[in-house]
């Protein structure tokens, strides 16, 4: 009983799980690319309200979002203590895959992903969120270990896998804000 106890703690990610959480990180990368496809300037720049976000500082932060979430992974989180035995890691997978793009809460970015500029232009945060999408699907497929430690976050523990599930989350999660911003009645028809 014991051994069945410390083997489902330490798990590994399964080839269906990497397949998974691939299969949405690439979806969430095309949606992200037609959400934005073709806008112009005014389109790009045009923000709902003083306090709200164009669709050029949303890319931006999804763009430094998938850096900062992805070194976190890498430099605390697989350095992070084992998780609780017996953690259910489906129930936490399913959570952070409905929590995380849900937008009936409205979230405050963390400073550190706070727009400004940092990429120049929109395009220059587009080509640098499509490298980084490509480094984490790279540290996806060749990651061992990603069920092994847990680290705090907004949603309580998640192992490194869950991590990941959070970075193709947060990215459809603002997608579908990008969507909001264009769907707005005062966006620039060109």
């Amino acid at each position: 009983m014991m051994a069945g106890a410390t083997a489902a703690s330490a798990q590994e990610v399964t080839q269906a799980e990497k397949d998974k959480a691939l299969q949405y990180l690439e979806t969430t990368k095309k949606n992200i690319l037609e959400a934005t496809r073709g806008l112009s300037e005014a389109q790009w720049n045009f923000k709902p309200a003083p306090e709200r976000w164009s669709v050029a500082q949303v890319m931006e932060h999804i763009a430094a979002a998938e850096d900062f979430i992805r070194d976190l992974v890498k430099e605390k989180v697989m350095m992070a203590p084992a998780g609780e035995p017996g953690r259910d890691v489906k129930k936490t997978d399913d959570g952070v895959l409905a929590m995380v793009p849900d937008r009936t809460n409205k979230v405050q970015a963390p400073e550190p992903l706070v727009p400004t500029n940092r990429f120049g232009t929109p395009e220059g945060s587009i080509k640098h969120f499509v490298e980084s999408r490509a480094t984490t699907e790279d540290f996806l497929k060749s990651a061992t270990g990603l069920r092994d430690h847990v680290a705090d976050s907004p949603m309580g523990k998640l192992d490194g896998y869950e991590f990941v599930l959070l970075i193709a989350a947060h990215s459809e999660r603002h997608t579908k804000q990008i969507n909001e911003v264009k769907a707005d009645p005062n966006f620039p028809k060109k």
